[in-house]
């Protein structure tokens, strides 16, 4: 999540977010949170349809959260409103956790599915094939097998 989205959820201010992390800077290594590139910056800015720098207050990159900074976030900024709003957030990425956890169960039972019916294929084109040669075999005339009796003369 993005620091200005998060300030506007703790109803603080962007700056006041930013400070409070960065006065806390240890608590917040880079797989907590990162600031944009400037290509993913100036990516991001595009997607938004943003033509300069200075909209919406935007003069730098801005701060990125993963699941795990939003959560450490509950720790610097202490109000009765951030606390809140981190509780939703949380349950939010649970729920969004369980759905892809959810996807991904999903997805690996339909390879297997895929998986057993390739082999099954294959299984079936092996017995379509035997069934081929006994096919052909069988349109031969075949040696008569087992006890000849002899004719007997009149």
């Amino acid at each position: 999540m993005l620091d200005k989205d998060l300030a506007e959820l703790y109803g603080v201010g962007t700056r006041v977010l930013n400070q409070a992390v960065r006065r806390n800077i240890k608590r917040f290594p880079e797989d907590f949170m990162f600031q944009l590139d400037k290509d993913e910056f100036d990516n991001w800015k595009s997607q938004i349809v943003i033509s300069k720098g200075d909209k919406m207050g935007l003069r730098k990159p801005p701060l990125v959260f993963t699941e795990q900074g939003v959560a450490m976030l509950s720790g610097v900024l202490n109000s009765d409103r951030a606390i809140n709003a981190n509780i939703q957030i949380m349950r939010i990425f649970a729920k969004f956790s369980l759905l892809l956890n959810d996807n991904l169960e999903l997805k690996l039972e339909i390879e297997k599915i895929k998986s057993n019916l390739n082999k099954q294929d294959e299984n079936i084109k092996l017995v379509f094939s035997l069934l081929d040669k006994l096919i052909d075999k069988t349109n031969k005339p075949r040696k008569k097998l087992g006890f000849i009796v002899p004719e007997k003369k009149k």
